[in-house]
């Protein structure tokens, strides 16, 4: 077993990872490494490569806010796009040469004599047989950027391991497999998809959806940047802020009134769903299909999405809604809960990823006093100061937190997270310290405060019961989100009190 030493081991090389990299580079911090379980960066969106792939908020505002991308070449940028620009950032800031793929953290320390983090590390690619090679690396400061939806859901039906045809989630998409002619079952329909079921009934014989819970979809307006407005972003760069400028105000108002302040803004809320119905009526004239395809929950209580296709889908021929529920998976088909059974060759899992239980945290981190995080959030209550910190785990930042997601947009949620780290490693810099630990009071008066926030949104007082959203935790509260708008979370960000830290 090795040992090394750094300023900051970053688990995770997608955007959150890629943006704290930048951020302590900026700072000072260059002697750093970026771990990732994957062969190359970009998260999400270097693992996700399914038929209909794209980003689900207006490409606008999905970017740095200090690095526009004047070439997307849509509103709604498909995938492959957005993996090219988190490879541009990483090397235009220099922080691939930081990164170590195909290595798995299992878990990290606090050495309490030392003051360092000690994470223990598994190398390499593994054979049948063989193993991979632990290593252990001691940094000052530990941060956790694996993203809130980095861990694949497999459900837990009866013989889905005793299927012979063929498996396929959707975040491990298999290029190589022919849909064509084939008779395919996808089991969900939140919004990946939302995305891939259009596509699929381009190609194959048979389609067959297995839907639990409806998701509310609204039209969606893709416009294409065409080769004068590309040049346009890029001579003139203001032209593409104005228009990030407008479509975050949109997201921001949506979000701030019938979302966060739903009790005073209630008739929004009831405003986006008659859209959404406007929506299924357009595109299906069977009643019946209508009604099973409605959500049962107010909109907003699972994030929507945007679609032009996915009602339409449904009323071809060669598509079918499944609603009543799967008693059991055999080897040739599905067992519905009616008795019947649908003969397949082909299963697709769309069934998301499991956000509370495997990835929050998603490894296994021991503060002072041997405090497990994992165990002290679900002891507790899911919590961090800012959205960042937790007390008695000294020198770490955990990007994916409770309190931590602003509305529908990562990178606004790694704005403001970036600034928090600017403002509080630039004091650290100031005094010459060397370690930080958010205070306890301070982080309990913050998650009283996003509490009370809390209690006037949608989550709280709107009809979320059957929504199974991962907003809400295992415990009924939606504390995935921080309940204000991106300028006061940035405000708020840039300003906190540094008392609220023990500094030394």
């Amino acid at each position: 077993m090795t040992s090394d030493l750094y300023d900051a081991v970053i688990v995770g090389a997608g955007f959150g990872g890629i943006g704290a990299a930048i951020q302590l580079k900026r700072l000072g911090y260059d002697n750093l490494v970026i771990l990732d379980r994957e062969d190359d960066l970009g998260g999400t969106w270097h693992v996700n490569r399914y038929p209909g792939l794209a980003v689900d908020v207006p490409t606008t505002t999905y970017s740095y806010f200090f690095e526009p991308n004047p070439n997307w070449s849509r509103l709604f940028t498909p995938g492959p796009e957005i993996k090219r620009y988190a490879d541009d950032v990483a090397d235009k800031f220099d922080v691939r040469r930081h990164m170590r793929f195909n290595t798995v953290v299992e878990g990290a320390r606090w050495d309490e004599d030392a003051s360092v983090w000690r994470v223990t590390v598994a190398d390499g690619e593994t054979s049948i047989g063989s193993s991979r090679e632990r290593s252990s690396l001691s940094a000052r400061y530990l941060i956790t950027a694996t993203g809130f939806l980095s861990q694949p859901k497999v459900p837990d039906i009866p013989g889905v391991g005793d299927f012979a045809g063929k498996v396929i989630h959707t975040t491990a998409w298999d290029d190589e497999y022919p849909l064509e002619g084939r008779r395919v079952a996808v089991i969900g329909t939140g919004a990946t998809a939302v995305q891939l079921i259009p596509e699929l009934t381009k190609k194959v014989a048979d389609l067959t959806v297995y839907q639990r819970t409806p998701i509310w979809v609204v039209p969606k307006i893709d416009l294409r940047f065409g080769e004068r407005a590309k040049r346009l972003f890029a001579r003139i760069p203001l032209t593409q802020r104005a228009i990030r400028w407008l479509t975050d105000s949109i997201y921001e108002v949506m979000i701030n009134t019938a979302i966060i302040h739903h009790r005073h803004f209630r008739r929004l809320n009831i405003a986006a769903a008659d859209l959404s119905k406007m929506h299924r009526f357009a595109s299906i004239r069977d009643k019946e299909l209508r009604r099973r395809l409605t959500p049962d929950y107010d909109f907003g209580c699972k994030r929507p999405t945007f679609s032009n296709g996915y009602y339409r889908a449904f009323t071809k021929p060669h598509v079918h809604l499944q609603t009543d529920g799967i008693e059991r998976i055999e080897a040739d088909g599905i067992v519905n809960a009616d008795g019947s059974k649908t003969v397949i060759d082909t299963l697709i899992l769309a069934t998301g990823f499991d956000l509370w239980e495997a990835n929050l945290p998603a490894i296994e981190v021991i503060g002072r006093e041997g405090r497990n995080l994992g165990k002290w959030w679900r002891d507790t209550r899911f919590q961090a100061y800012q959205g960042v910190t937790m007390p008695y785990f000294p020198n770490y930042l955990s990007l994916a937190s409770p309190f931590a997601f602003l509305g529908l947009n990562f990178f606004n949620t790694m704005e403001y997270q970036m600034r928090h780290m600017d403002r509080l490693f630039g004091e650290l810099k100031r005094r010459g310290a060397t370690t930080f630990e958010v205070t306890e009071d301070a982080n309990t008066k913050y998650r009283d405060r996003m509490t009370e926030l809390l209690g006037d949104s949608l989550w709280t007082i709107g009809n979320c019961a059957t929504s199974r959203s991962y907003y809400f935790n295992p415990q009924g509260e939606p504390t995935l989100l921080r309940p204000m708008s991106t300028k006061t979370a940035i405000k708020e960000a840039s300003q906190y009190p540094l008392s609220d830290y023990q500094i030394a």
